[in-house]
């Protein structure tokens, strides 16, 4: 079958190529690919940014999205037959949606939702699983809260916006100006033009910011929100609870926590909190935030499609900031363009 692995680590490292059919385990889930869509996380594995804790043996082939319909079950397999239309976010080791077939445990596929398209679905795993692990599972918003996103145009952010709205949460957001219409539409109560104002100065009283671009702006994220309140990060710097979840040994979260060091130190000052997110692959949760797409709560953003063998393209298009909002779909289906 035709897959783009990564050959090498590196920005030059990813390639078309022939690879076997994937092995079907005992609890595996085959899925022809339908479509896919593209993440930072495939630019950061490509690049081996993660290569200490996520092992990777090149050529492994990329992808964390996968839309698709079942082709054939392991024999300890319940809840999926062939013919069902799914999707996936799968789990670390295991990613690979860049192909025509991926194998994926049946713990981490969720039915599609009826609403969506098989190439709508493809935008959301990722992005939903991530809004739902921070807004649910970390920082377990509350109605009446208020919740800071950065990048709201973007394929998390515009996710965020919607499912903090849907929690109860008075949301604001940074965009530029050409955004603003869309991540109002989404439900963004407050938008900070990036371009014009700086979201420091005008945003206080924050119970949760979130995230996705690092650096100053994750500093400058601490000031605004309230004593307590949380701020967590998609990009790092990753803490030693990332390390937990990987289940490294205690000498990698030493260093992780060194690498966050200055961050939290920076919260502990202000009397806020500090948190790394990398989330995590649960078909569970996917079929909850399937319930909300199909409810009309959720809704995909998509950028653009690009057809399959175009793949390298669509990453390019992702990495270079051509992205306008929303995520970059790459399907199988003919004329996707």
């Amino acid at each position: 079958m035709k897959a783009f692995v990564v050959e090498k680590y590196g920005k030059d490292g990813a390639r078309a190529a022939e690879v076997p059919e994937p092995t079907v385990g005992d609890r595996d889930v085959l899925v022809r690919v339908s479509a896919s869509s593209i993440n930072p996380l495939d630019k950061m594995v490509r690049d081996g940014e993660f290569k200490q804790l996520l092992k990777y043996k090149p050529p492994f082939t990329l992808g964390h999205d996968v839309a698709g319909v079942v082709t054939r079950v392991g024999p300890a397999v319940h809840g999926f037959e062939v013919g069902d239309e799914v999707y996936a976010r799968p789990r670390d080791l295991r990613i690979g949606g860049f192909a025509e077939f991926i194998a994926i445990d049946m713990d981490d596929v969720a039915p599609k939702p009826a609403s969506l398209t098989l190439q709508e679905a493809a935008a959301v795993p990722l992005v939903a699983l991530a809004a739902w692990q921070v807004l649910v599972d970390r920082a377990d918003v509350k109605p009446g809260q208020k919740v800071l996103v950065h990048a709201g145009a973007g394929g998390l952010g515009s996710t965020v916006i919607q499912l903090a709205k849907h929690l109860g949460a008075t949301v604001a957001t940074t965009a530029n100006t050409r955004s603003e219409e869309l991540v109002r539409s989404l439900g963004a109560d407050v938008v900070v033009d990036y371009t014009k104002e700086d979201f420091s100065k005008v945003l206080s009283g924050y119970d949760l910011v979130l995230d996705s671009l690092g650096g100053a702006n994750l500093e400058k994220s601490l000031t605004v929100l309230k004593p307590g309140g949380l701020a967590i990060s998609v990009v790092g710097p990753p803490d030693a609870g990332f390390a937990k979840q990987l289940g490294a040994p205690s000498f990698i979260a030493a260093v992780m926590s060194f690498l966050s060091r200055k961050v939290r130190k920076q919260a502990k000052a202000l009397g806020v909190r500090y948190q790394f997110l990398f989330m995590e692959a649960n078909g569970s949760q996917l079929r909850e935030l399937g319930a909300l797409y199909d409810s009309g709560k959720l809704r995909p953003v998509i950028d653009s499609t690009f057809p399959f063998d175009r793949t390298l393209e669509a990453m390019a298009h992702v990495e270079q900031g051509r992205t306008k909002a929303g995520k970059v779909v790459v399907s199988m289906v003919p004329g996707n363009d």
